[in-house]
């Protein structure tokens, strides 16, 4: 039978499990990297269809193909911006990769990028990150209507709006000393399974960097 000191050594781990994201600074620096995503994404997409709809359109009169070359060196920048993210705000250090060959002039550069494993696979992480981006969106939201059922108990009464249903809000108002128990307790849980949840895939994001955004030079885990 286990001893008190056990038992409450299994406690105080169960409590540092559930509790333990909202004390954590790695946890709202992953939330960060989430929220980011979204707005970035954008730009991403925004980027890429003008430069590759015009880029072909003109191609016949070679100002696409320089318009092309001009995506081939901003995909690059990007992926130098998002290993910079990923760097200050995941539990990863990044380096370069090292697979770009130097030739004469620009011709030369220029294929040498294109040969460059580490070009197309920067470019299927930015790809891939619109998923990072919508998660951030729900994450956002959450901890928003979390955080504002928490406030009902120096907010009442609350009108707490979850969006509409077939054209009719749907709005829960906080009057009662029980409707705000009730809406203290659930923002409380709303909270805690989006910081878990941004934890959670702050680790899909790292995974997903380390392998398309550069060398791993040396791996932290600073809580």
């Amino acid at each position: 039978m286990p001893s008190i000191a056990d038992r409450q050594l299994t406690l105080r781990g169960s409590i540092d499990a559930v509790l333990g994201p909202v004390l954590s600074r790695r946890t709202y620096a992953n939330l960060t990297y989430l929220i980011l995503a979204f707005p970035l994404t954008m730009l991403y997409w925004f980027l890429f269809g003008f430069g590759m709809v015009f880029g072909i359109l003109l191609s016949v009169v070679l100002v696409g193909i320089a318009i092309l070359a001009l995506m081939l060196l901003v995909v690059r920048a990007l992926v130098w911006l998002e290993r910079w993210l990923a760097n200050s705000l995941l539990t990863v250090s990044l380096e370069a990769p090292d697979d770009v060959s130097r030739s004469g002039g620009a011709g030369g550069d220029f294929r040498s990028y294109i040969d460059a494993a580490s070009t197309w696979q920067g470019f299927g992480f930015l790809s891939l990150k619109i998923f990072l981006g919508l998660l951030g969106i729900v994450l956002a939201y959450g901890l928003v209507q979390g955080l504002t059922l928490l406030s009902a108990g120096v907010r009442r009464p609350l009108d707490v709006s979850f969006g509409e249903v077939n054209g009719d809000p749907v709005i829960w108002t906080i009057e009662t000393v029980p409707e705000t128990a009730l809406a203290m307790g659930t923002g409380a849980v709303l909270v805690l399974l989006v910081l878990h949840l941004a934890n959670g895939f702050g680790y899909v994001a790292e995974r997903m960097a380390i392998a398309l955004l550069g060398e791993p030079a040396e791996e932290s885990d600073t809580g």
